[in-house]
């Protein structure tokens, strides 16, 4: 501010001197006029001279120049100072950032708002096959074409990642994640996991080849028990006071194989059984009826049918997933507990429900409870006679009926497990059918 009016206190004193002068001369005006253009031609020098500096010589040393205009050319050049040490930071750690990117083994792909490719690593070259020579600028979906990863892509529900196979070789499976950044941008990753993919392929055949092989002896154990139960009054006491226990185990024993088998049939088969149209009323009595047989008149079962349509699917399958959620409301609900089964429709299709007003499961468990084996209370559930596998097979199943589980439950406040159905899996029932 001080220079800046120096700088007028100057023009004033220039423009006032040369009236001055030319007042003896007769001519007042002119020499007010050439004090103005003197005084407009020094500013026009100095802008001159910032311009020439600006655009022809940034990085020198600014020209010499007094008061404002000295000033000004400081002022500018310590900004651009500042500027340039701005940008070579950004420039540094922009390139340390790919540098880092381009270290991992994993691959990286930028994309811009639109879906289209900005950036990836060399990874990524070596694991989708991008090239820099024309992939730059294309739509990522024009480069993955598999249907699976489209619609992944275009659900912009990226929570769980997406396994698929490289688009170069089927046997490099890959985990596609990807993350949503800044003004609705993305950013692709894909993990190489064929060697977990591997092994989990042989925990599977390990399990589904063991289990097979314990039917047989399983089946010979259990006829000689049953055998030796229909004589047990020809058995030494103390054998007949095992054989109970024995019988009860055995039994046990094969639950947790069939339920073994069933886990790795729905896990391993690629394929869907034909679907069929299963009417859930038929089936939600069917499960009912099993239900009050296994809580033995403890619990209360009721059926609550509020949609007619039937449902696309595998009605064998489905029975199994909802027995397995009956059942564990029985075996955990408590006595006495209200057991509903409902089927209902949804805004996005239908859900089947089981529900019940008993003891509750903290929420903390809810995350893991279809895990194999995860147990809330392992020592209650040892008791109860469950295998660990229901809510695994319930999982798999509504997988494969493209559902999905939803749990909601506290302590106390009894549970619901929903099973959501998309629309396109109800069918309507045939006098409706007919009625159209």
């Amino acid at each position: 501010m001080h220079n800046w009016h120096r700088e007028l206190w100057r023009l004033g004193l220039l423009i006032v001197g040369f009236g001055l002068l030319g007042w003896p001369l007769g001519h007042p005006a002119a020499g007010l006029a050439l004090g103005l253009a003197l005084g407009l031609g020094r500013q026009l020098w100095q802008l001159r001279a910032l311009h020439r500096w600006l655009s022809e010589h940034p990085q020198d040393e600014p020209p010499a120049a007094s008061g404002l205009w000295g000033e000004l050319f400081d002022r500018l050049y310590k900004y651009q100072k500042g500027q340039r040490l701005t940008q070579r930071r950004l420039r540094d750690t922009l390139k340390r950032i790919q540098d880092s990117s381009e270290a991992m083994t994993d691959s990286v792909v930028m994309l811009d708002s639109h879906g289209d490719l900005e950036w990836w690593n060399s990874a990524a070259e070596r694991m989708l096959g991008l090239k820099a020579s024309h992939d730059r600028g294309q739509h990522i979906t024009n480069l993955l074409r598999d249907p699976r990863f489209i619609g992944y892509f275009n659900a912009r529900d990226y929570q769980e990642p997406l396994t698929l196979p490289s688009p170069l070789r089927e046997d490099l499976i890959l985990q596609f994640q990807i993350t949503l950044y800044g003004d609705n941008e993305r950013l692709l990753m894909a993990r190489d996991i064929s060697r977990l993919h591997r092994l989990e392929m042989m925990r599977r055949d390990f399990v589904a080849n063991v289990s097979h092989e314990l039917r047989t002896p399983l089946t010979v154990m259990t006829g000689y028990l049953e055998t030796y139960a229909d004589h047990a009054d020809l058995l030494p006491p103390r054998f007949a006071r095992g054989l109970g226990q024995m019988q009860q185990q055995a039994t046990r024993m094969q639950t947790l194989v069939e339920d073994l088998l069933l886990l790795s049939r729905l896990e391993n088969e690629q394929h869907r059984e034909p679907a069929e149209a299963v009417d859930l009323g038929e089936l939600m009595a069917a499960v009912r009826r099993d239900g009050e047989a296994l809580s033995g008149g403890a619990h209360q079962l009721t059926v609550e049918a509020q949609a007619t349509e039937r449902l696309l699917g595998n009605a064998q399958e489905l029975r199994s997933a909802l027995s397995n959620l009956v059942f564990n409301a029985v075996r955990y609900a408590g006595e006495g507990a209200q057991i509903t089964l409902r089927w209902r429709l949804t805004a996005e299709g239908a859900c089947l429900e089981v529900e019940d007003d008993g003891e509750g499961i903290d929420p903390v468990h809810l995350p893991r409870l279809t895990e194999r084996f995860y147990r809330v209370d392992k020592g209650r559930s040892t008791a109860t006679g469950g295998t660990g596998l229901g809510l695994a097979i319930v999982k798999h199943v509504l997988l494969r009926h493209d559902a999905r589980l939803e749990i909601d439950s506290h302590p106390g406040e009894g549970a619901r497990f929903s099973c959501h159905f998309p629309a396109e899996r109800l069918l309507p029932t045939p006098a409706e059918a007919n009625a159209s």
